[in-house]
């Protein structure tokens, strides 16, 4: 062991900083001597026979999407025209035949609407308010398909994108055999957040403690070492997310996200496509920017559209040593480096902006309930992962090496290192729906993001329609918005708008359709820090309320009307590839719910601080863990990267 005293001190630094009774230095000495002797199987990744045809990267410049997409989109189709029907029966728009509309889909798919769903990054506040927004749009969770409400929009989804946040809810629900948010949080084995994801699971179905916890994690990554691939910060914290998202013991060290490819449910058209997305920076960097290399996650590929790179990698068979597109003919197959806890890291490695903040703005994002020579110490164990560029999720060996060498910006570099999805901006995993080539009609965009006060300005719907306009994002497009002091001076930020409604004056491929579904307090005030890191269940339930409330505007009690406008909202593209007259109703949904261009760039007059919208509350201020979940936030996170940083630098 090279020197366990180091990891001694950082951990227990770290953790007498929150909860120095939880850990003895005994405890501390037990895990580390288990760090290396007692590896457990399963995560690190290993040879496999390779198939007849050897994998390879796939240039998507001719086509965006792979032979694999192309196959299950026909069926996944044509498995959305009941649900499409029902939803649109049930949320009638009057004196529309909808039924008759879409008589003829099955032969001719003019008329289908295609419909995607994303839902933005910002930790457990996404994830929660995202899930309640899924539980909203799925006809399995009781109530969904009452009067005023949207259950079946995600059955009619073809795809669903998440990032972050809203990409452990995404990765949790598929791993989870497509499972319901309902079940989920009825479940004893996910979604217990009481526990911080620092602590153990002390009160989970395993009964692992902090000790165990960190051995069976240090035990794996040390596998994953002798296995002879880097670790970085997100191998810790992807298993730790793993712990808490995924139904099998120790959180699936097996569980791959390339094996939803094979899930029957899947395969068979009955979900969407789940669609992960990270963004690239490249070794040696610190930043990240709008024009940074966007990654995308499917269960098929890992890759990218963006002109620098253009191509994808089977995720099945990241972790082979590709070379110029291929393998050698002596260079083995390697299964198993897309641990699916890794893939939702990677979309929420953010750790490199924790340290340029830290750095940056002490006085801002330091915590005040850390002493300041424990802080300074961690900072330098930060500074010390950030210069070796292990702040990030590491993809080594870079799949991409020695490939498109013209255009790929990794071309030369054996590493391929990927960061949360949102640190350019765009928060909400628009990029997806706007490839082309998807022809995605609508997105219905989750936005809970922390722009201003922890509730979203726009601010991400703004990035990416800049994005768009870039030579950054060849193939895609997306409509016009506003700035974000037009988003809040207007309200757009407090109700649900559509953007892109008028598609007359378009010059090329007509963007989808935008439902900006931003949170705002209905119930809750479900405005919780980015790094939060215990939850009670009642503020997770309340959060997942409020998220119920805010895509169906509380049941349509605030617009009676709203379900008829998501069905015109769902149709609109279908109206005009058809030429279709518009409903009357549809035509008042639009002067409604459009954001007709509109701008007031002025300065707010005063801090944006929304009020809840409804007289019926949840109040769970008075829960005394729920206090501390929100209070220690910021020391939660500093442990985590404290030991994670010990871990890795030994």
């Amino acid at each position: 062991m090279r020197q366990p005293q180091f990891l001694v001190a950082a951990t227990a630094l770290a953790l007498a900083a929150l909860r120095t009774a939880d850990l003895t230095q005994e405890d501390v000495e037990f895990l580390v001597r288990r760090a290396t002797a007692q590896a457990p199987d399963g995560y690190a990744p290993s040879e496999v026979t390779c198939p007849g045809t050897r994998p390879f990267i796939r240039d998507s410049s001719s086509s965006v999407l792979s032979p694999e997409e192309k196959a299950w989109l026909p069926i996944r189709r044509q498995e959305t025209i009941t649900h499409i029907k029902d939803f649109l029966k049930r949320a009638a728009i009057p004196n529309f035949d909808s039924a008759k509309y879409l008589d003829n889909v099955g032969s001719n798919s003019t008329a289908l609407p295609n419909i995607g769903i994303a839902v933005s990054g910002g930790g457990y506040r996404a994830m929660l308010n995202g899930a309640g927004a899924i539980k909203a749009f799925d006809s399995r969770s009781t109530g969904s398909t009452d009067k005023g409400n949207l259950g079946g929009l995600l059955q009619s989804a073809t795809y669903l994108s998440g990032l972050s946040g809203g990409g452990w809810l995404v990765g949790s629900i598929f791993t989870n055999n497509f499972t319901t948010v309902q079940d989920a949080v009825a479940s004893k084995d996910i979604w217990q957040f009481g526990e911080s994801i620092l602590e153990g699971l002390v009160k989970g179905p395993e009964n692992i403690g902090i000790v165990d916890y960190y051995s069976t994690i240090i035990d794996e990554l040390e596998k994953k070492r002798d296995a002879g691939f880097n670790r970085s910060i997100t191998d810790i914290w992807g298993r730790m997310l793993s712990f808490q998202l995924v139904k099998a013991k120790h959180g699936g060290p097996r569980y791959t996200f390339s094996s939803i490819a094979n899930d029957t449910e899947f395969a068979a058209g009955r979900t969407p496509l789940p669609i992960l997305v990270a963004d690239s920076r490249a070794p040696g960097e610190k930043n990240t920017t709008i024009e940074s290399v966007l990654f995308e996650f499917n269960p098929w590929e890992l890759g990218s559209t963006d002109p620098g790179m253009t191509g994808f990698a089977p995720l099945k068979y990241t972790g082979s040593k590709f070379d110029g597109g291929k393998l050698s003919s002596d260079a083995k197959c390697i299964n198993g480096f897309d641990n699916v806890g890794y893939v939702m890291g990677t979309s929420s490695s953010l750790f490199n902006q924790i340290i340029l903040r830290m750095k940056s703005d002490p006085a801002k994002y330091q915590p005040k309930n850390i002493p300041k020579t424990v802080v300074a110490f961690i900072t330098d164990l930060l500074t010390t992962l950030g210069d070796r560029s292990d702040d990030v999720a590491d993809w080594t060996p870079n799949p991409f090496k020695n490939w498109n060498s013209g255009k790929n910006y990794v071309a030369s570099s054996d590493r391929l290192t990927l960061v949360d999805g949102g640190e350019d901006g765009q928060n909400v995993p628009f990029h997806p729906h706007t490839v082309h080539e998807r022809k995605v009609d609508v997105v219905f965009a989750v936005d809970s993001s922390a722009d201003t006060s922890n509730w979203p300005d726009g601010a991400s719907a703004l990035a990416t329609y800049q994005r768009t306009m870039s030579n950054s994002s060849a193939g895609t497009s997306f409509p016009v918005v506003p700035d974000k002091n037009t988003f809040i001076n207007l309200g757009l930020n407090t109700r649900p708008t559509f953007f892109g409604c008028d598609t007359s004056k378009s010059s090329g491929p007509v963007p989808p359709l935008v439902v900006y579904l931003p949170n705002y307090p209905y119930v809750f005030h479900s405005n919780l820090s980015t790094f939060t890191m215990s939850i009670n269940d009642t503020e997770r339930d309340a959060i997942i309320s409020n998220g119920w409330a805010v895509v169906t505007q509380m049941n349509s009690t605030r617009d009676t009307n709203w379900p008829t406008c998501v069905s015109c909202a769902m149709l609109s593209r279908s109206f005009d590839r058809t030429k279709t007259e518009v409903p009357s109703a549809c035509k008042d949904c639009f002067s409604s719910y459009c954001w007709n261009g509109t701008v007031d760039s002025s300065q707010p007059a005063t801090a944006y601080a929304p009020k809840m919208w409804s007289n019926t509350t949840i109040d769970v201020a008075s829960k005394k863990d729920s206090a501390g979940a929100r209070t220690t936030s910021g020391s939660a996170t500093l442990i985590v990267l404290a030991i994670a940083s010990a871990m890795l630098l030994l």
